[in-house]
């Protein structure tokens, strides 16, 4: 995922990042709005991972993410979205929670990524102190790991999480769970400020971001934008798949020259 950030700052703007959880409506449904987001323009894919007891996920993903679960996702088919994603031309970092990597097998969980030609795993609730397993598994084959701050971290937490990323560090633009918000707040800035400070090469800002406006704002600052229950929220709002796709392609194109116009 940082070649493409660092491609994207060579043209002088932020990388769109968007994110899709695998299996909503239904595994090969979701790996089609996958590939028509990166034909769309974004830059790179998260690829989420349902999960029964999440900690971050707003409504709109929770919601997605519930039926993903009831209409039998299981942890292997996070690598159908994955292969979808770069076949259609993006890297993809899978976006989990800790436990089902855990209970499908860490190293096998890498080993997979790896196969599937994933870059990489966001998680969110994992700290660098408790992810020793993780890192020991990723690095042999070359994956990516990025960990949070928040608003509330410290500039001490954050130069010993910008430590511990591979990846790009993930910066939360605001407090609390994802979700579709009016506006982004200055504390987000600050926080990239505060993790360039700290040793930080590549910020992403993600929970909040809804609109091209939004994009421009956070893409005039942040080296990669991050947006999922803008995008999540046009699959649950069409049950008619061509519609879904429809409207998910002109989301994406409006964030996409908001994050060109951001500079």
């Amino acid at each position: 995922m940082l070649d493409v950030i660092d491609a994207a700052r060579a043209e002088g703007r932020a990388a769109l990042i968007g994110y899709l959880p695998v299996g909503y409506p239904s595994v090969d449904a979701s790996c089609t709005a996958i590939a028509a987001m990166v034909e769309a323009g974004v830059d790179g894919v998260e690829v989420g991972v349902p999960y029964s007891d999440p900690s971050m996920d707003g409504p709109t993903v929770q919601a997605a993410a519930e039926a993903a679960l009831e209409r039998g996702f299981r942890v292997r088919d996070t690598f159908a979205g994955v292969r979808a994603a770069v076949g259609a031309g993006a890297p993809a970092v899978v976006m989990s929670y800790w436990n089902p990597i855990l209970q499908y097998g860490v190293e096998r969980f890498a080993a997979e990524l790896a196969a599937a030609g994933g870059a990489g795993v966001i998680l969110p609730d994992l700290t660098p102190e408790n992810a020793e397993e993780w890192l020991a598994a990723a690095a042999p084959h070359g994956l990516e790991t990025t960990f949070l701050v928040a608003p509330s971290s410290t500039q001490e937490r954050i130069h010993f999480t910008a430590e511990a990323t591979t990846g790009f560090l993930y910066a939360t633009a605001v407090m609390g769970v994802t979700g579709e918000r009016a506006q982004i707040g200055a504390q987000a800035e600050r926080l990239v400020r505060d993790s360039r400070t700290a040793g930080a090469t590549h910020v992403c800002v993600g929970i909040g971001v809804t609109t091209g406006e939004h994009a421009a704002l956070v893409g005039a600052y942040a080296d990669g934008v991050i947006v999922g229950s803008a995008l999540v929220r046009t699959l649950l709002d069409n049950e008619d798949e061509d519609e879904a796709l429809a409207a998910l392609r002109a989301k994406v194109g409006e964030l996409a020259q908001g994050v060109r116009s951001g500079r």
